[in-house]
């Protein structure tokens, strides 16, 4: 039996081609984005199989009648594909207080609105699948991307914790974290950037002249990001976490290497706070075997 999905930022990059996949796999369809006008070729081709359906997931109510016309439509949600969001590259002190709330209220409040629009019907039902579609940067912070990566660890937090909420009656959680895609991210990133203080020059600029020369040689095929959220959302043993991509396992990779240093050299005084601990504070570590 096809399953139904509800899937966020369907009209363009890797949302479209989830959908895209999905249709194809002969699944049902809720296809959201902010203009649904930009959805009128799927309705063209697949008819009844999808829905288009104007959702900012920053509404809450918006996210209800997304998931009220999933059921209206086809009687049941199984998947919900939290897809939605965007990233604006700028250092912390340059980005504005609007734009810094715009990312996190959609790519973490999004996912926030549209998961719990969503949980009365799936515990209902004792079944489906919620993916969250992440970033390797909710695991490794890279200097300009404050916002964003602020908003994927808590996706990543959030998830651990429905994983764990939700897996007794038979719904499933998963935060994807994929490296670098072939999408529009990069760009999209890149082109809202202020003029640099000078000062950011050797940190956010050097992310700046790294993305310039990823841009069209992304890691990642987002078709084949697209077939494995079809083939996670029927099975029923997700990892909280998924890493997709040769370059996200290896920033991953690094990034707990270095966590795992620091947390040596630091060991005695993390341990110096303990009621067993002696009085005297240990000697903290020299700059220099800082991890």
């Amino acid at each position: 039996m096809s399953k139904v999905w509800l899937v966020t930022g369907s009209a363009r990059g890797l949302g479209r081609e989830i959908v895209e996949a999905a249709l194809r796999a002969g699944e049902r369809v809720v296809a959201t984005a902010r203009d649904p006008r930009q959805l009128a070729d799927l309705l063209a081709r697949h008819g009844e199989q999808v829905r288009a359906v104007a959702l900012d997931v920053t509404d809450p109510e918006a996210a209800r009648n997304a998931v009220q016309a999933a059921v209206d439509a086809f009687g049941r949600l199984d998947v919900v594909v939290n897809n939605a969001g965007f990233g604006h590259l700028a250092p912390f002190e340059q980005t504005t207080e609007d734009d810094f709330r715009a990312q996190i209220d959609t790519n973490f409040y999004g996912v926030v609105n549209v998961t719990r629009a969503a949980l009365p019907v799936l515990r209902k039902q004792r079944s489906g699948h919620v993916i969250q579609i992440s970033s390797v940067g909710g695991r490794v912070g890279i200097a300009g991307l404050s916002a964003y990566q602020a908003a994927k660890w808590a996706v990543g937090g959030f998830t651990e914790v429905l994983s764990q909420e939700l897996a007794p009656f038979g719904v499933h959680v998963s935060a994807l974290e994929p490296g670098g895609m072939k999408t529009e991210w990069g760009t999209e990133a890149r082109g809202a950037m202020p003029a640099l203080l000078p000062d950011y020059v050797p940190s956010v600029g050097a992310v700046v002249d790294m993305l310039s020369q990823h841009i069209g040689h992304e890691t990642s095929d987002p078709a084949k990001v697209a077939q494995v959220v079809l083939k996670l959302a029927y099975h029923d043993a997700l990892p909280a976490h998924l890493l997709l991509g040769s370059d996200a396992l290896h920033y991953a990779g690094e990034g707990d290497k270095a966590r795992a240093a620091s947390a040596e050299v630091w060991r005695t005084v993390s341990t110096a706070t303990d009621f067993a601990a002696s009085a005297t504070l240990p000697a903290f570590p020299l700059a220099s075997a800082n991890a």
